[in-house]
This record gives C-alpha cells, structure tokens and sequence, in this order.
C-alpha cells in the first residue's frame, strides 16, 4: 500500500523479483539463438534477425502461459504466493517481449512494402474464408493490444479510478489475449513449421493452463459445499476448533450462502473478517498477521482484525464477525456487521 499514487512502489522483494526476472528473459533469448537452428530442418538457414523474433515470440508466449499458472498454484501450495505479489510486474515484462517481437517481425517482413508497413500487416493477406492460409497476424494484433491496455493500466491508479469491479473485468481478458496467441501460433507458425516441438510447447501449455484451473476450481467448489455446521444455539455456526488456527494465520469458513469467513488468531485474541479484500477481491484467510494487521496475500493491504478498518491513512473496509467460543470449538455468527464495526475480540485460554 502507498500513501500517495506513484509511477512503482519498489521495494527490495520486487527490486529481487523484477531482476531475476529480466535476468531470466536474457537467458532465455540467449539461450534460444544459440540453440534454436539445431532443431530446424530448412534447407537455408534462419538468419538471426528471425531467429530473435522468434525468441522474443515464444518467450512471450511462456511468459503468458506461466502468468496464467501463478493463481491455480497459488491457491494449491501456498509456496507459490510469492509469484503471486508482484504478478503485475511480470505481466508488463511480457507485454514488453511480445511488443518487441511484433516489431521485429514488422520490420523484417513488411519494411520493403508498397504500403506503409502497418497496413501492409492486415492488407497482405485478406484470406478470411478459409482455414489453411487464414490470415492469423488479426489474432496476434489483438491479443498485443489487450496485452497493451493490461499493462497501461496495472497501476493501481486505475484500479482505484475504474472501481475494483471493472478494473478486474477489463484484466479478466488476459485469458482472451492468450486464446488469441493460441490462434495466432496454429494458424501461423504452426502450419509452416516441420518440427513437431512448437506444437507440443503449445498443446502443453494449453494442457497445463486449464488443468490447473480446473484442479484448482474443483477443489475450491469442494470447499465451498462444506459449509460450516450449525452450532445449537441458532445462528451460530462452528468455524473449527481453537488448535486448526494457527497463531499468525487465519482459516476460511464457507457458509450456507456461498460467503467466506476469515478467522485469524493472533496471539490469545481470535476475530473474523469478511475473506473479500476491498482492493482486489483478494482472499484475507490465505493472508497473515503482519504488524497487528491482517495482510491480504495479493498485494499486502491490510485491515486490523479487530475493526476490519485499514490503519490510517488508508481508508477501506472489510465486514467483520462475532465469535465465542464454545469449550475449544469456535462459534462464528454467521450475520456480517458493517464494514468497520468494532467487535471485541475472543480471548483464548490454553487447554
């Protein structure tokens, strides 16, 4: 969180992340001319104008696939949230390398055109009734473009000017950009290529986005039908025992009507706060306490635990939850207060 909006907030964890990053990205190329002409079967060698573009376009496109792994795994193994907190930067990085490969490939194929190059992109090939020849330079046009607005609006800036809903919609459309890139590699490299490699890469990458999305939907719709049971005295609802919450962190509670409740501990004292994250939708319960406050894991806004309210200057809110405790069991009320209401929290005693 910052107190006033700035062009990055940097800090040494983003410094590390964006350098092993841009490090990786090198290699990457490096590696990739280096070896890349060892797999081609042409009977004239790629010059190394291709050979980068090439480079530049594959690395985008893993870049992309791996984007879209970061939230599937992160919600599998908490060991992955670290990818998690500063994704934004790793999707204007690609946004970088794919606009770098565009402009290669502009300048390698249409430079000489009667047309200006640009036109000349869309103009070569007018084959829309067809498959075999179908002109797929629209796909990889599209999907820079979308990947042009996500990065020109990843700040949080907008995310604050367009409101968190239309904000998240508008980034929703990564997964469009990466079908589109799809399309784009089948229509295009993909029918002149005679190496099987770039179509397994790609029927891997596929493979391996979905899957983990649907593994990780799966399991979180499984979670969401073990609503907490009913304590006896109506409204309350167990939420667990005192011993499943460990100090620091905080455990999910679905309820009957689809909501989740985040139940932290912190020390004696346990609250509960509404799981949704006023910035970004953010899951609190996969967060911890940081400073005496509850730290979302996306992007570490945080709110006290007692009152939902982040610490000032900051201004959002979360719903908070009764608790009591009934022996060692906790009971949650499953009735939110309103966002900033102050609710005494639960003092634990050892067993």
């Amino acid at each position: 969180m910052s107190v006033r909006y700035a062009p990055v907030g940097w800090n040494r964890n983003k410094i590390i992340y964006d350098v092993v990053l841009l490090a990786a990205v090198v290699a990457y190329i490096l590696l990739y001319i280096k070896i890349a002409p060892s797999f081609q079967d042409v009977t004239k060698p790629t010059t190394g104008t291709i050979l980068r573009a090439q480079a530049f376009g594959t690395c985008a496109f893993l870049m992309l696939t791996f984007i879209l792994c970061i939230g599937p795994l992160a919600r599998l193994d908490t060991r992955f949230l670290p990818l998690l907190y500063n994704r934004r930067h790793f999707g204007v990085i690609t946004c970088a390398v794919a606009f770098t490969h565009a402009a290669t490939i502009v300048s390698i194929y249409y430079s000489f055109s009667p047309l200006n190059k640009y036109v000349a992109v869309l103009a070569s090939n007018t084959s829309y009734d067809r498959f075999l020849g179908f002109p797929f330079e629209v796909f990889g046009i599209f999907a820079l473009f979308l990947l042009l607005v996500l990065a020109a609006t990843s700040h949080d800036f907008w995310l604050k000017f367009l409101t968190p809903p239309i904000w998240k919609a508008i980034h929703i459309s990564v997964y469009v950009a990466y079908a589109a890139i799809v399309c784009h590699i089948v229509l295009g490299s993909l029918q002149s290529k005679q190496s099987p490699l770039l179509a397994v890469i790609v029927g891997l990458s596929v493979v391996l986005v979905a899957g983990l999305h649907l593994v990780a939907g799966r399991i979180e719709r499984q979670k969401d039908r073990n609503a907490a049971e009913r304590a006896d005295e109506a409204p309350w609802v167990v939420a667990g025992t005192v011993d499943s919450v460990p100090d620091g962190r905080g455990i999910v509670v679905p309820l009957e009507d689809g909501e989740r409740v985040a139940v932290f501990r912190y020390g004696d004292k346990l609250s509960a706060l509404a799981n949704v994250c006023a910035h970004q939708n953010g899951p609190l319960g996969e967060g911890r306490i940081m400073d005496g406050c509850v730290t979302c894991p996306w992007h570490g806004f945080q709110y006290r635990p007692e009152d939902g309210c982040a610490p000032p200057p900051f201004t959002e809110k979360v719903a908070t939850y009764r608790l009591k405790l009934d022996g060692r069991r906790i009971l949650l009320d499953p009735r939110p207060n309103e966002p900033g209401t102050y609710v005494e929290p639960v003092q634990v005693t050892e067993a």
